[in-house]
Protein backbone atom coordinates (compact mmCIF):
# COMPACT_ATOMS: atom_id res chain seq x y z
CA UNK A 1 0.00 0.00 0.00
CA UNK A 2 2.67 2.50 0.63
CA UNK A 3 4.76 1.97 -2.48
CA UNK A 4 1.42 2.19 -4.06
CA UNK A 5 0.57 5.44 -2.54
CA UNK A 6 4.02 7.18 -2.82
CA UNK A 7 3.49 6.94 -6.49
CA UNK A 8 0.76 9.38 -6.05
CA UNK A 9 1.67 12.14 -3.38
CA UNK A 10 5.29 12.23 -1.54
CA UNK A 11 4.73 14.26 1.20
CA UNK A 12 8.28 15.26 1.72
CA UNK A 13 7.67 17.81 -1.36
CA UNK A 14 4.64 19.49 0.71
CA UNK A 15 5.28 22.87 2.23
CA UNK A 16 5.71 22.12 5.78
CA UNK A 17 7.96 24.58 7.79
CA UNK A 18 8.88 24.61 11.15
CA UNK A 19 10.17 27.84 11.96
CA UNK A 20 6.84 29.56 10.36
CA UNK A 21 4.80 26.97 12.08
CA UNK A 22 6.30 27.94 15.07
CA UNK A 23 5.00 31.23 14.62
CA UNK A 24 1.33 30.05 13.73
CA UNK A 25 1.38 27.96 16.98
CA UNK A 26 2.50 30.87 19.42
CA UNK A 27 -1.04 32.40 19.12
CA UNK A 28 -2.53 28.64 20.39
CA UNK A 29 -0.07 28.74 22.92
CA UNK A 30 -0.39 32.42 24.29
CA UNK A 31 -4.65 31.36 24.67
CA UNK A 32 -4.35 30.42 27.82
CA UNK A 33 -7.06 28.07 28.49
CA UNK A 34 -7.34 25.97 31.84
CA UNK A 35 -9.81 23.05 31.56
CA UNK A 36 -11.70 24.92 35.07
CA UNK A 37 -11.98 28.28 33.49
CA UNK A 38 -14.68 27.60 30.75
CA UNK A 39 -13.82 31.41 28.94
CA UNK A 40 -10.82 30.62 28.50
CA UNK A 41 -11.37 27.64 26.95
CA UNK A 42 -14.02 28.71 24.63
CA UNK A 43 -11.53 31.24 23.46
CA UNK A 44 -9.08 28.67 22.26
CA UNK A 45 -12.28 27.23 20.47
CA UNK A 46 -12.67 30.85 18.99
CA UNK A 47 -8.69 30.62 18.10
CA UNK A 48 -8.94 26.76 16.51
CA UNK A 49 -12.40 27.63 15.05
CA UNK A 50 -10.92 30.42 12.93
CA UNK A 51 -8.26 28.04 11.73
CA UNK A 52 -10.48 25.14 10.66
CA UNK A 53 -13.21 27.50 8.89
CA UNK A 54 -10.17 29.19 7.02
CA UNK A 55 -8.99 25.40 5.61
CA UNK A 56 -12.71 25.46 4.38
CA UNK A 57 -13.73 23.31 7.14
CA UNK A 58 -17.60 23.07 8.38
CA UNK A 59 -17.77 23.76 11.88
CA UNK A 60 -20.38 22.84 14.44
CA UNK A 61 -19.78 24.58 18.08
CA UNK A 62 -20.92 21.81 20.30
CA UNK A 63 -22.04 24.13 24.17
CA UNK A 64 -20.48 22.79 26.93
CA UNK A 65 -21.97 21.04 30.31
CA UNK A 66 -21.50 20.35 33.71
CA UNK A 67 -19.67 23.95 34.00
CA UNK A 68 -16.52 22.87 30.89
CA UNK A 69 -16.09 24.58 27.56
CA UNK A 70 -17.28 24.21 24.12
CA UNK A 71 -16.28 21.74 21.90
CA UNK A 72 -15.85 21.79 18.47
CA UNK A 73 -16.29 19.58 15.46
CA UNK A 74 -15.13 20.24 12.10
CA UNK A 75 -15.39 18.19 8.55
CA UNK A 76 -14.36 19.00 4.82
CA UNK A 77 -16.12 18.12 2.16
CA UNK A 78 -15.57 14.40 0.38
CA UNK A 79 -17.46 12.36 -2.15
CA UNK A 80 -17.91 9.57 0.81
CA UNK A 81 -18.86 11.84 3.44
CA UNK A 82 -21.28 9.74 4.76
CA UNK A 83 -18.69 6.92 5.13
CA UNK A 84 -16.92 5.89 7.97
CA UNK A 85 -13.66 7.89 7.79
CA UNK A 86 -10.98 9.43 10.25
CA UNK A 87 -11.44 11.30 13.61
CA UNK A 88 -9.19 13.46 14.66
CA UNK A 89 -8.79 13.68 17.76
CA UNK A 90 -7.38 16.44 20.50
CA UNK A 91 -8.24 18.55 23.61
CA UNK A 92 -7.62 22.33 24.09
CA UNK A 93 -7.96 22.49 27.58
CA UNK A 94 -4.43 22.88 29.58
CA UNK A 95 -3.49 22.13 33.49
CA UNK A 96 -1.74 25.74 33.39
CA UNK A 97 -4.00 28.32 35.26
CA UNK A 98 -4.50 31.63 34.09
CA UNK A 99 -1.64 34.32 34.36
CA UNK A 100 1.47 31.29 33.51
CA UNK A 101 2.32 33.35 31.01
CA UNK A 102 3.66 36.19 33.20
CA UNK A 103 6.14 33.44 34.81
CA UNK A 104 6.49 30.96 31.78
CA UNK A 105 6.33 33.04 28.70
CA UNK A 106 6.34 31.71 25.07
CA UNK A 107 9.81 31.07 23.92
CA UNK A 108 11.40 30.03 21.01
CA UNK A 109 15.17 29.38 21.02
CA UNK A 110 18.25 27.29 20.68
CA UNK A 111 15.59 24.54 18.47
CA UNK A 112 13.04 24.61 21.37
CA UNK A 113 9.25 26.17 22.15
CA UNK A 114 8.24 26.73 25.27
CA UNK A 115 5.19 27.66 27.27
CA UNK A 116 1.63 26.23 28.49
CA UNK A 117 0.27 23.67 27.06
CA UNK A 118 3.05 23.78 23.69
CA UNK A 119 3.58 20.16 24.89
CA UNK A 120 -0.32 19.02 25.79
CA UNK A 121 -1.12 19.29 23.24
CA UNK A 122 -1.63 22.11 21.61
CA UNK A 123 1.49 21.93 18.98
CA UNK A 124 -0.25 18.22 18.53
CA UNK A 125 -3.70 20.05 17.79
CA UNK A 126 -1.52 22.64 15.81
CA UNK A 127 0.12 20.28 13.40
CA UNK A 128 -2.44 18.16 12.68
CA UNK A 129 -4.30 21.50 11.16
CA UNK A 130 -1.52 21.98 9.15
CA UNK A 131 -1.64 18.75 7.47
CA UNK A 132 -4.85 19.17 6.15
CA UNK A 133 -4.11 22.89 5.21
CA UNK A 134 -0.59 21.22 3.13
CA UNK A 135 -3.04 18.55 1.33
CA UNK A 136 -5.42 20.71 0.80
CA UNK A 137 -2.62 23.39 -1.10
CA UNK A 138 -1.55 20.69 -2.93
CA UNK A 139 -5.27 19.61 -4.28
CA UNK A 140 -4.66 16.14 -2.80
CA UNK A 141 -8.03 14.45 -1.38
CA UNK A 142 -7.70 11.98 0.65
CA UNK A 143 -9.53 8.23 0.52
CA UNK A 144 -11.60 8.99 3.58
CA UNK A 145 -13.22 11.82 4.86
CA UNK A 146 -11.74 13.65 8.05
CA UNK A 147 -13.14 14.84 10.48
CA UNK A 148 -11.63 17.16 13.90
CA UNK A 149 -12.58 17.02 17.34
CA UNK A 150 -11.37 19.26 19.82
CA UNK A 151 -12.70 19.08 23.76
CA UNK A 152 -12.52 21.06 26.50
CA UNK A 153 -11.94 18.81 29.48
CA UNK A 154 -9.61 16.26 28.92
CA UNK A 155 -7.16 17.03 31.72
CA UNK A 156 -9.71 16.05 34.32
CA UNK A 157 -10.28 13.17 33.22
CA UNK A 158 -13.41 13.86 29.83
CA UNK A 159 -16.01 13.81 32.22
CA UNK A 160 -18.33 15.97 30.57
CA UNK A 161 -17.30 15.01 26.89
CA UNK A 162 -16.88 11.04 27.07
CA UNK A 163 -20.10 10.51 25.55
CA UNK A 164 -19.11 12.85 22.83
CA UNK A 165 -16.11 11.34 21.83
CA UNK A 166 -17.27 7.80 21.85
CA UNK A 167 -20.44 8.46 20.10
CA UNK A 168 -17.95 10.63 17.32
CA UNK A 169 -15.16 7.87 17.42
CA UNK A 170 -18.11 5.14 16.70
CA UNK A 171 -18.60 6.95 12.92
CA UNK A 172 -15.05 6.61 11.97
CA UNK A 173 -12.92 4.02 10.73
CA UNK A 174 -9.76 5.25 11.92
CA UNK A 175 -8.79 7.45 14.91
CA UNK A 176 -5.71 9.61 15.39
CA UNK A 177 -4.76 11.51 18.14
CA UNK A 178 -1.91 14.00 18.31
CA UNK A 179 -1.35 13.24 22.12
CA UNK A 180 3.24 14.55 22.76
CA UNK A 181 4.96 11.97 21.19
CA UNK A 182 7.36 10.09 23.85
CA UNK A 183 10.46 10.89 24.82
CA UNK A 184 12.05 8.45 22.28
CA UNK A 185 10.24 9.78 19.67
CA UNK A 186 7.65 6.96 20.05
CA UNK A 187 3.75 6.37 19.38
CA UNK A 188 1.37 5.11 22.11
CA UNK A 189 0.00 1.35 21.00
CA UNK A 190 -2.10 1.01 24.25
CA UNK A 191 -2.79 2.98 27.46
CA UNK A 192 -3.38 2.23 30.98
CA UNK A 193 -6.36 2.94 32.60
CA UNK A 194 -6.84 5.99 34.79
CA UNK A 195 -8.59 6.16 37.95
CA UNK A 196 -9.81 9.12 39.97
CA UNK A 197 -11.08 9.51 43.57
CA UNK A 198 -12.75 11.77 45.88
CA UNK A 199 -11.49 11.43 49.92
CA UNK A 200 -13.16 13.44 52.68
CA UNK A 201 -11.88 12.81 56.26
CA UNK A 202 -13.93 14.58 59.42
CA UNK A 203 -12.82 15.21 62.59
CA UNK A 204 -13.99 17.21 65.41
CA UNK A 205 -14.10 20.92 66.01
CA UNK A 206 -11.93 22.94 68.89
CA UNK A 207 -10.31 25.93 69.18
CA UNK A 208 -7.05 25.08 68.46
CA UNK A 209 -5.14 27.49 70.66
CA UNK A 210 -7.62 27.46 73.80
CA UNK A 211 -8.91 23.72 73.72
CA UNK A 212 -6.66 21.88 70.87
CA UNK A 213 -6.66 18.56 72.93
CA UNK A 214 -10.77 18.33 72.55
CA UNK A 215 -10.79 18.44 68.70
CA UNK A 216 -9.68 15.74 66.16
CA UNK A 217 -8.01 17.27 62.99
CA UNK A 218 -9.22 16.20 59.88
CA UNK A 219 -5.86 17.28 58.41
CA UNK A 220 -4.34 15.25 60.20
CA UNK A 221 -5.93 12.52 59.42
CA UNK A 222 -6.08 13.25 55.93
CA UNK A 223 -1.72 13.49 55.76
CA UNK A 224 -1.86 9.74 57.53
CA UNK A 225 -4.20 8.95 54.36
CA UNK A 226 -2.17 10.20 51.55
CA UNK A 227 1.38 8.63 53.12
CA UNK A 228 -1.13 5.36 52.84
CA UNK A 229 -2.19 5.73 49.92
CA UNK A 230 1.23 7.20 47.73
CA UNK A 231 2.92 3.92 49.56
CA UNK A 232 0.70 1.32 47.92
CA UNK A 233 2.34 2.13 44.34
CA UNK A 234 4.06 -0.70 42.56
CA UNK A 235 5.54 -1.74 39.22
CA UNK A 236 1.88 -1.95 37.96
CA UNK A 237 -0.04 0.71 39.99
CA UNK A 238 0.55 4.20 40.57
CA UNK A 239 -1.36 5.97 43.11
CA UNK A 240 -0.85 10.05 43.64
CA UNK A 241 -3.06 12.43 45.39
CA UNK A 242 -2.50 15.79 43.83
CA UNK A 243 -5.02 18.30 45.51
CA UNK A 244 -5.80 18.98 49.22
CA UNK A 245 -8.14 21.31 50.64
CA UNK A 246 -8.60 21.39 54.26
CA UNK A 247 -9.54 23.98 57.19
CA UNK A 248 -10.29 27.36 56.85
CA UNK A 249 -8.75 29.67 60.63
CA UNK A 250 -5.64 28.53 62.12
CA UNK A 251 -6.88 28.97 65.02
CA UNK A 252 -9.41 25.92 64.46
CA UNK A 253 -9.08 22.35 64.67
CA UNK A 254 -10.01 21.15 60.95
CA UNK A 255 -13.57 19.34 61.05
CA UNK A 256 -13.31 18.72 56.65
CA UNK A 257 -10.89 17.74 54.59
CA UNK A 258 -10.75 16.95 51.00
CA UNK A 259 -8.83 15.57 48.57
CA UNK A 260 -8.31 13.77 45.01
CA UNK A 261 -6.11 10.99 44.15
CA UNK A 262 -5.46 9.27 40.59
CA UNK A 263 -4.41 5.50 40.46
CA UNK A 264 -3.24 4.41 36.87
CA UNK A 265 -2.84 0.89 36.61
CA UNK A 266 -1.69 -1.42 34.03
CA UNK A 267 -4.49 -3.65 33.74
CA UNK A 268 -8.17 -4.22 34.63
CA UNK A 269 -7.10 -6.62 37.10
CA UNK A 270 -4.91 -3.82 39.02
CA UNK A 271 -7.89 -1.02 38.48
CA UNK A 272 -10.12 -3.63 40.10
CA UNK A 273 -7.98 -3.75 43.04
CA UNK A 274 -6.89 -0.16 43.18
CA UNK A 275 -10.76 0.44 43.58
CA UNK A 276 -10.83 -2.09 46.61
CA UNK A 277 -7.79 -0.69 48.01
CA UNK A 278 -9.49 2.85 47.98
CA UNK A 279 -13.04 1.90 48.74
CA UNK A 280 -11.47 0.29 51.88
CA UNK A 281 -9.58 2.69 53.56
CA UNK A 282 -9.58 2.75 57.34
CA UNK A 283 -9.08 5.84 59.67
CA UNK A 284 -5.82 5.97 61.47
CA UNK A 285 -6.97 8.10 64.40
CA UNK A 286 -10.21 8.05 66.69
CA UNK A 287 -13.36 10.14 66.85
CA UNK A 288 -12.86 10.59 62.50
CA UNK A 289 -14.22 9.07 59.63
CA UNK A 290 -13.21 8.69 55.77
CA UNK A 291 -14.78 8.58 52.93
CA UNK A 292 -13.81 7.67 49.13
CA UNK A 293 -15.91 8.03 46.21
CA UNK A 294 -14.54 6.84 42.58
CA UNK A 295 -14.76 9.50 40.10
CA UNK A 296 -14.01 9.22 36.45
CA UNK A 297 -12.39 6.41 35.03
CA UNK A 298 -10.27 5.87 31.64
CA UNK A 299 -10.60 2.11 30.46
CA UNK A 300 -7.25 0.16 29.54
CA UNK A 301 -6.72 0.25 26.20
CA UNK A 302 -5.07 -2.64 25.37
CA UNK A 303 -3.91 -2.88 21.69
CA UNK A 304 -6.20 -4.42 19.05
CA UNK A 305 -4.84 -6.36 15.95
CA UNK A 306 -6.37 -3.31 13.89
CA UNK A 307 -4.68 -0.63 16.48
CA UNK A 308 -2.01 -2.87 15.23
CA UNK A 309 -2.24 -2.70 11.90
CA UNK A 310 -2.50 0.93 12.16
CA UNK A 311 0.55 1.35 14.14
CA UNK A 312 2.50 -0.87 11.45
CA UNK A 313 1.46 0.97 8.47
CA UNK A 314 2.50 4.25 10.20
CA UNK A 315 6.05 3.01 11.30
CA UNK A 316 6.40 1.88 7.38
CA UNK A 317 5.41 5.55 6.38
CA UNK A 318 7.58 7.11 9.08
CA UNK A 319 10.99 4.99 8.16
CA UNK A 320 10.26 6.74 4.47
CA UNK A 321 10.34 9.68 5.61
CA UNK A 322 13.47 9.04 7.67
CA UNK A 323 12.29 8.70 11.24
CA UNK A 324 11.30 5.90 13.85
CA UNK A 325 8.25 6.02 16.03
CA UNK A 326 8.85 2.79 18.28
CA UNK A 327 5.50 1.82 19.43
CA UNK A 328 4.66 1.86 23.41
CA UNK A 329 1.80 0.76 26.10
CA UNK A 330 1.96 3.98 27.86
CA UNK A 331 0.51 5.89 31.20
CA UNK A 332 -0.68 9.44 31.61
CA UNK A 333 -4.27 8.80 30.00
CA UNK A 334 -5.99 10.58 26.94
CA UNK A 335 -8.98 10.29 25.07
CA UNK A 336 -7.48 6.90 23.04
CA UNK A 337 -8.26 5.13 25.86
CA UNK A 338 -12.10 5.10 25.00
CA UNK A 339 -11.47 5.17 21.47
CA UNK A 340 -8.90 1.95 21.65
CA UNK A 341 -10.97 0.03 24.84
CA UNK A 342 -13.99 0.18 21.58
CA UNK A 343 -11.99 -1.55 19.23
CA UNK A 344 -11.58 1.16 17.61
CA UNK A 345 -8.16 1.28 15.12
CA UNK A 346 -6.73 3.86 17.68
CA UNK A 347 -2.85 5.47 17.42
CA UNK A 348 -2.04 7.64 20.13
CA UNK A 349 1.43 9.96 20.53
CA UNK A 350 1.46 11.28 16.67
CA UNK A 351 1.99 15.13 18.32
CA UNK A 352 5.41 16.88 18.25
CA UNK A 353 8.48 15.48 20.15
CA UNK A 354 9.74 17.42 23.63
CA UNK A 355 9.18 17.18 27.50
CA UNK A 356 8.22 18.41 30.22
CA UNK A 357 4.47 18.21 30.29
CA UNK A 358 2.38 20.04 32.86
CA UNK A 359 5.51 21.40 33.94
CA UNK A 360 7.01 25.13 34.00
CA UNK A 361 9.60 23.58 31.55
CA UNK A 362 6.69 22.24 28.80
CA UNK A 363 8.79 22.41 25.54
CA UNK A 364 8.49 20.72 21.88
CA UNK A 365 11.51 20.24 19.40
CA UNK A 366 10.75 22.94 16.56
CA UNK A 367 11.69 21.05 14.05
CA UNK A 368 9.04 17.78 15.04
CA UNK A 369 6.47 20.42 14.18
CA UNK A 370 7.21 19.76 10.23
CA UNK A 371 8.33 16.04 10.86
CA UNK A 372 4.93 15.08 12.86
CA UNK A 373 2.99 17.14 9.94
CA UNK A 374 4.13 14.76 7.23
CA UNK A 375 3.92 11.84 9.19
CA UNK A 376 -0.21 12.69 9.76
CA UNK A 377 -0.60 14.00 5.90
CA UNK A 378 0.65 10.65 5.15
CA UNK A 379 -1.28 8.60 7.28
CA UNK A 380 -4.49 10.96 6.02
CA UNK A 381 -4.06 10.51 2.81
CA UNK A 382 -2.79 6.83 2.58
CA UNK A 383 -5.69 5.37 5.33
CA UNK A 384 -8.24 3.78 2.93
CA UNK A 385 -9.89 1.32 5.10
CA UNK A 386 -7.89 -1.58 4.07
CA UNK A 387 -5.40 -1.03 6.94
Amino acid sequence: MTKQIAAEIDVTQLAFDASSMATGLREWVETESPTYDRAAVNRMMDVASRHLAILGAEIQRIPGTLGYGDCVKASFAHPRRDKPGILILGHLDTVHPLGTLDHFGWRDEDGLCYGPGTLDMKSGNYLSLEAIGQLRKAGFETKLPVTVLFTSDEEVGSPSTRALVEAEAARHRYVLVPEPARRNGGVVTGRYAIARFELETRGLPSHAGLRLGEGVSAIREMAHQIIAIEAMTDADAGYSVGVVNGGQWSNCVSTICRAKALVSATSDEKLAEADERMSNLKPVGADVQVDVKRDVVRPVWTTSDASWSLYEHAARLARGLGFEIPPQNSGGGSDGNFTGAMGIPTLDGLGARGDGPHTLDEHIVTESLAERGRLIAALLVTLDGVV
